[in-house]
């Protein structure tokens, strides 16, 4: 089988959700015997050196492989346009005539069996792949944008914010649903996400392709893991993420710095904002940034904290963490999508008491944290390895070939 895979931002190194599904899903076809070509737009239209693709040189010897540099930069003028614009520019500015025309020359010289478009970013192009192709469309959908916008909204107490991203959200929901009926079928993380569709009278089937994750490479140390010890993991260009962690960092902000919570905690991630340096408290919370090795960093510590208040989809760095026998507390909506059993293999906290409560538990029972890691661990290996998630994917795609 030959297939395409289409995105809006290039997934190396994988550092976060979106490249790590993506990489493992090439890799997964791959060991499959599959044709994989994978052509990314590069917002951040990087240089690509050494560093960028250590880990991942393998994967992209095996496969066709183009990346193209993309501005998606709004000036002020542009974004007091886009309110009196219906259109949703928050995913057109992601269409380039360069690209654009790059896919078209690679329709004309290879045939596809399946074309894999990896979230919203990345439909504008759907006119030309269509006009040009004879393959089967496929739309994977990482969230269901207009539901985490709306989410964002209700969160919101600042009445301007609110009908601002009240007004993005339907802009969104109108563009999203527009650009989902296009498709030949639909794959997402979770069973919410596909009611949220079903509901939307959304047309192409849809069907629940869970995240994949190649087990040998979580291997836990605990010689190496600091206990106890608080952190976050995930980009903070992701509103969601921001607003989160930003929420967690406010309300216990005494707790951990002069209360009782005697426990460190760090917060580790890309893009975290200047302003995050004015929670650091010496010996108490570090804000580390980016780390050169993720999984080195999750290993080094205990307990995971994934403070959600407005998200959708599943998030791979829970799923990441649970394979590495990490204790986690979690929002339900972080959680959204994954097997688990509050008490057994999580711990969910949906408010400020439940979160604290389950703190104070955890950095003064170290087997019970371990327990908790490593029934997570169990969970992810039935349900998550990257060859049970793979032949789901390889029958859902001879689904579609022969309907």
């Amino acid at each position: 089988m030959k297939v395409l895979i289409l995105t809006h931002r290039v997934p190396f190194p994988q550092n976060g959700g979106y490249p790590i599904v993506v990489c493992n899903t090439i890799r997964g076809l791959l060991n499959l015997g599959h044709d994989v070509s994978l052509f990314a737009l590069d917002p951040k239209q990087n240089a690509h050196h050494h560093e960028e693709y250590a880990g991942s040189y393998d994967l992209i010897e095996r496969i066709h492989y183009k990346s193209y540099p993309i501005n998606i930069g709004v000036s002020i003028y542009e974004a007091v346009l886009n309110l009196f614009n219906e259109h949703a520019h928050y995913a057109n500015r992601f269409h380039d005539h360069g690209f654009e025309k790059l896919l078209i020359q690679e329709l004309a010289d290879r045939s596809y069996d399946i074309i894999q478009f990896e979230g919203l970013f990345i439909t504008p192009y759907i006119n030309a792949v269509s006009k040009h192709s004879k393959a089967k469309l496929i739309y994977r959908s990482h969230n269901v944008e207009h539901q985490v916008w709306h989410r964002l909204a209700v969160q919101k107490g600042d009445p301007l914010k609110k009908w601002y991203l009240k007004l993005m959200a339907s802009r969104i929901k109108k563009y999203e649903l527009h650009q989902l009926n296009r498709f030949d079928a639909i794959g997402v993380f979770t069973a919410q996400d596909r009611d949220t569709m079903l509901n939307c009278k959304i047309a192409p089937p849809v069907s629940i392709l869970p995240v994949g994750l190649n087990m040998e490479q979580y291997k836990p140390d605990y010689s190496k893991v600091e206990f106890p010890s608080l952190f976050f993991l995930g980009s903070l260009d992701w509103m969601p993420n921001r607003e989160g962690i930003q929420w967690f960092l406010n309300t216990f902000y005494h707790d951990l710095s002069t209360g009782e919570l005697n426990v460190r905690f760090y917060v580790a991630g890309n893009d975290i904002p200047e302003q995050f340096d004015d929670y650091e408290v010496m010996g108490k919370i570090y804000i580390q940034g980016e780390v050169d090795d993720a999984l080195e960093f999750v290993n080094s510590k205990s307990i995971m904290i994934v403070p959600l208040l407005s998200s959708g989809g599943m998030r791979v760095k829970i799923v990441e963490g649970m394979a590495m026998e990490k204790c986690i507390i979690s929002t339900a909506l972080g959680a959204e999508g994954i097997g688990y059993t509050h008490g057994e293999n999580i711990l969910i906290a949906n408010d400020a008491d439940e979160f604290y409560h389950h703190i104070r538990k955890c950095i003064t029972d170290e087997e019970y944290c371990k327990t908790i890691g490593q029934n997570a661990r169990k969970l992810v290996e039935s349900t998550h390895d990257i060859s049970v998630v793979t032949n789901k994917l390889v029958a859902f795609y001879q689904q579609v070939l022969t309907d």
